[in-house]
């Protein structure tokens, strides 16, 4: 992977809009697959520099997957080069 892999407490957009806090990257025990767990948080809150919403389920996906490019043919009219993007 050439991009940096994230790091607990940064902020990613993702190309839909929506900002993720990175809680922690981790495996997967039984195929040692890396793995990122991350909460969706509000735009406001991001903004406004507020703690995470702390009622939103975390939400897990290979680390991979994470860091891939956007689908381009599926959605042409994506500016985003990445699924998600530190910011």
């Amino acid at each position: 992977m050439s991009r940096p892999e994230p790091k607990n407490g940064e902020i990613f957009k993702h190309f839909k809009d929506n900002y993720y806090h990175i809680i922690c990257v981790g495996h997967h025990s039984e195929t040692e697959e890396r793995m990122v767990v991350y909460e969706r948080i509000s735009k406001d809150d991001y903004l406004m520099d507020k703690s995470v919403n702390p009622v939103m389920e975390p939400c897990i996906r290979p680390l991979d997957m994470f860091m891939s490019e956007v689908d381009h043919v599926k959605y042409p009219d994506v500016k985003q080069k990445y699924r998600f993007e530190r910011i």
